[in-house]
């Protein structure tokens, strides 16, 4: 059996970001429009009017202030309100691929190694632009690495699913080194008509080496890995290809994210909590001994609870890493951007937490440790 090792991670992020102000601002445009265009409808109670929204109240519920996305004039037209891609031939490299090559190749070059050494790939996101070919695959092929590669999708928690598989593989002897990446295009799936959740997603694209410990010059000890999955509707998005035919105007909203929040952070926080602290005594880990908490960047209010419940205390803003600020849910990505932004100050020995959770419900723990 071969132990694990976070060798590097890179991050893509996009050009154009969007603030809340700008957001709600198209918005409420559109908010305007509705209204007036169903102004005898609403007066007749036929039809519910809709509400305004606020920069504050975005940031009050969720911690976010900004997004990067890949297409930003198509958000905020308000006769469009999603994002305009233009769709690629076959024979031109996928968006997604194309972001997840950029931040693999900022970790390859963090990593200083020929890519020969990598033997698998694992593209793991919850926004996949198709059912196959593989992404994986394409990413495989175009950063020119042998061995196998597949795609895995556990929403929110893709990433630290993603680790974990990456480290059996290494401890079993299946690859000397995996690659895995997270591309994720959020905004294709969102509902920017929906005041409680136009704000919640943005575009970005992360990458983790995992080696063998014995080729490692650097990086981080994996010490334990854990996943956890509990079926529920409380975060759902149903398109995909026996179902994205619906008739116009029936059922868009349930082809797009969404989501019962106060079921989900009800029931989610004391999930991961337990789980957390739980996984943590089985490694003869004390929770509240650990340096900092790398999480999956879904809401502020989420964060600061399972991190007070996990290290026992209110955290510091450098024990329990936020990066919704500006860049929002990310999805698979979130706790990897945490993670390859903010893992600074680190004595060897010093131990930290890779968690996510989202839609499934589904959780993950990478418990690491400074080389």
């Amino acid at each position: 059996m071969h132990k694990a090792v976070i060798a590097a991670t890179g991050l893509f992020t996009p050009e154009q970001s969007i603030s809340n102000t700008e957001l709600v601002e198209a918005f409420n445009s559109y908010v305007e429009r509705f209204n007036l265009q169903n102004a005898e409808a609403i007066a007749a109670g036929e039809v519910q009017a809709l509400a305004p929204s606020s920069p504050e109240f975005i940031e009050k519920a969720s911690g976010i202030k900004a997004r990067f996305v890949m297409d930003k004039a198509g958000i905020l037209d308000p006769d469009v309100m999603t994002p305009q891609i233009p769709e690629r031939s076959n024979e031109e490299i996928s968006v997604l691929a194309e972001m997840a090559v950029k931040a693999a190749r900022e970790a390859i070059a963090a990593w200083g190694k020929d890519v020969s050494e990598i033997g698998a790939v694992l593209c793991a996101a919850s926004n996949m632009q198709r059912a196959y070919p593989a992404m994986a695959i394409e990413v495989q092929q175009a950063l020119g690495i042998e061995g196998f590669a597949f795609d895995m999708n556990v929403a929110c928690s893709s990433a630290t699913f993603g680790i974990k598989t990456a480290a059996d593989f290494i401890a079993s002897g299946s690859a000397r080194a995996v690659l895995m990446v997270n591309p994720e295009i959020c905004s294709g799936h969102l509902n920017f008509r929906d005041r409680d959740s136009h704000f919640i997603f943005g575009d970005v694209a992360t990458a983790v080496i995992i080696e063998r410990e014995e080729d490692a010059t650097g990086g981080w000890d994996i010490l334990g890995t854990r996943l956890k999955t509990v079926f529920s509707n409380n975060i759902r998005n149903n398109f995909g290809f026996l179902n994205r035919a619906a008739p116009e105007g029936v059922g868009a909203r349930d082809k797009l994210f969404v989501q019962e929040g106060r079921k989900v952070f009800r029931e989610v926080v004391p999930m991961v909590s337990e789980m957390i602290v739980d996984h943590a005594g089985e490694l003869a880990i004390d929770p509240t001994g650990l340096k900092r908490l790398w999480l999956h960047q879904a809401n502020i209010n989420m964060n600061d609870m399972i991190g007070r419940k996990v290290l026992g205390r209110d955290p510091g803003s450098d024990e329990n890493v936020i990066i919704l600020d500006d860049y929002a849910n990310t999805s698979s990505a979130g706790s990897i951007i945490a993670f390859h932004l903010h893992n600074d100050g680190f004595e060897t020995g010093d131990t930290g937490l890779i968690c996510s959770f989202g839609a499934g419900y589904s959780a993950g723990t990478v418990f690491v440790r400074k080389r």
